[in-house]
């Protein structure tokens, strides 16, 4: 049996949320690299690149904060500051479904980092 504290709620919620995040994040990477044609093949692959690492990454970094390594919450919280100016960006009508969806995630993300639970299953020290 562990003696080790299970992770608060809140920190699982927004790890999993990021891990979902991450996940579409490097679907959208596959799909670009599959729908590269001849005359846009240096965009399409640097975009598509972008997203496959920057989807690997979140997901890698939410997995790291069910861990407890602090150092990824930085890069998780760096990247719902961003999905709220992308969800900014998608207001308008056809598109303000997705909006509320980029923002609810975010915001639930952020606040469940921000977490006095959270922040203390993350801290470093050495005495935990």
């Amino acid at each position: 049996m562990s003696d080790r504290i299970p992770n608060p709620p809140p920190l699982v919620v927004a790890a999993s949320l990021a891990a979902v995040e991450g996940v579409l994040l490097f679907l959208y990477g596959v799909l670009e690299l599959v729908s590269i044609s001849g005359g846009r093949v240096t965009m399409g692959v640097t975009t598509a690149a972008f997203f496959l690492v920057y989807g690997a990454f979140l997901a890698f970094c939410a997995r790291q904060l069910l861990r407890r390594a602090s150092w990824a919450r930085g890069f998780v919280m760096m990247a719902q500051i961003v999905q709220l100016g992308v969800a900014w960006s998608f207001r308008g009508e056809s598109t303000t479904w997705l909006t509320v969806v980029l923002t609810v995630a975010a915001v639930v993300t952020g606040a469940g980092l921000l977490h006095p639970a959270s922040v203390d299953a993350l801290a470093d020290d050495p005495t935990r």
